[in-house]
């Protein structure tokens, strides 16, 4: 009888266990979508849906505050299991051990061979871990009005001599107070425009090693920029202060005519001016090209009470047909190579443009200062330097010793 008591009372716990593991478990994730489409909640249900065991809340976190909020949530405890993670933060994030490895995941998963071919090894950690699973991504070029080009009989320029002279013919048609209806060039100031400042002076084989940026090949790039803002004048006045939006509605505007960015706003290029947009590589700067290759993935937090949970909502994102419906909202490129054969979301010339631009494609520098380079020193010390606050060498002392001490 004792044996019988033993045996039920065995099965009646392993009965709660079944029950425990088929209990609701719930995966907070974070992301943030720059665009006013969000797929989000139609891929939470179908995930749901074919996961019943599993609820996604996902919250969208305004970008500008995004990482800020993330490095905080996770040094209080409080961190999302998963989240979209960009490659600059990851150094710090591994410094935080608030990365969960998800190389053998990806290993023993069906959707690894269907990943677009480098993109998880332009994703791997310094320590050579994976943490990051990618979902999207782009390179950055160079935007500019067919039209205008055409009007005053210009070609598209292919090198920074050619970029400064088509820019200051651009600009033109003032206004009663002296100011020009047209700028030649939309000059991202805020938050996010290293971009446009690296494509103008890291092309120059400048780099963050120490006393490259502070060489004379540096500073002159730095040098450049600020030229085209304070003498040149071919930048908006609200240039140092321009973020996205700014950017991007001043071009559609047709208050800029050209700018950086990648295919992503290409359909709301297309959608506000039709045939007068196109695009190209950025131009050749100092003898090199550089531009961003702009990755966005996600990963698991090592703090994430169900990894396995975790695991399976981000790896659906990434999975044939749902990477597709994530990248027809956020107008990136999915990572699929079986969506990508079917992608026709974009018009070829900025797909073009695009693949033109991948071999002289970069990442910033995978260490903890590239986050801070990023959301605090580039930023803070470019606006410094546009409004004549600081030298262009002084911008590149402060970055040079970010980095460098």
């Amino acid at each position: 009888m004792s044996r019988f008591i033993s045996a039920a009372a065995l099965a009646a716990g392993l009965m709660v266990a079944a029950s425990a593991v088929k209990a609701e478990d719930t995966v907070r994730f974070w992301y943030h979508f720059d665009n006013a489409d969000n797929p989000m909640s139609a891929l939470v249900e179908k995930f749901e849906a074919a996961n019943p065991d599993i609820k996604i809340e996902a919250e969208n976190v305004p970008w500008n505050s995004y990482y800020d909020n993330l490095y905080t949530s996770i040094v209080a405890g409080n961190g999302p299991d998963a989240a979209m993670v960009k490659m600059f933060a990851q150094p710090r994030l591994v410094e935080m051990g608030a990365l969960e490895p998800i190389g053998d995941r990806i290993d023993a998963w069906d959707g690894k061979a269907d990943l677009q071919d480098n993109l998880l090894d332009l994703t791997k950690a310094a320590n050579e871990e994976t943490y990051y699973l990618p979902v999207q991504y782009v390179v950055l070029y160079l935007y500019y009005r067919q039209d205008m080009l055409e009007e005053l009989g210009l070609e598209v320029p292919k090198t920074c001599e050619e970029f400064r002279d088509v820019a200051m013919k651009l600009t033109r048609d003032t206004d009663d107070n002296g100011q020009p209806d047209v700028y030649g060039f939309g000059f991202r100031g805020g938050k996010g425009g290293h971009d446009h400042w690296a494509s103008l002076v890291l092309s120059r084989g400048v780099d963050f090693e120490k006393g490259s940026l502070t060489s004379e090949k540096g500073v002159e790039g730095t040098q450049f920029v600020v030229d085209l803002f304070q003498k040149d004048k071919v930048f908006p006045a609200s240039t140092p202060n321009d973020g996205f939006k700014e950017v991007i509605g001043a071009f559609k505007a047709g208050k800029t005519a050209m700018t950086i960015h990648h295919i992503g706003s290409s359909n709301g290029m297309v959608e506000a001016l039709g045939d007068k947009v196109s695009a190209a590589p950025v131009p050749e700067c100092g003898g090199g090209r550089w531009t961003s290759f702009g990755d966005e993935s996600t990963a698991v937090f090592s703090s994430a009470e169900n990894k396995d949970a975790a695991w399976k909502w981000i790896s659906f994102l990434s999975s044939q047909g749902n990477n597709a419906e994530f990248n027809k909202a956020t107008g990136q490129l999915p990572v699929t190579k079986s969506d990508s054969k079917e992608w026709t979301l974009h018009d070829k010339r900025f797909v073009d443009a695009t693949v033109n631009s991948l071999p002289f494609a970069h990442l910033l520098p995978n260490v903890p200062e590239t986050s801070d380079f990023v959301n605090t020193v580039w930023p803070v010390n470019m606006q410094r330097a546009l409004t004549g606050e600081i030298t262009a060498a002084e911008m590149n002392a402060a970055i040079d010793d970010l980095y460098n001490n």
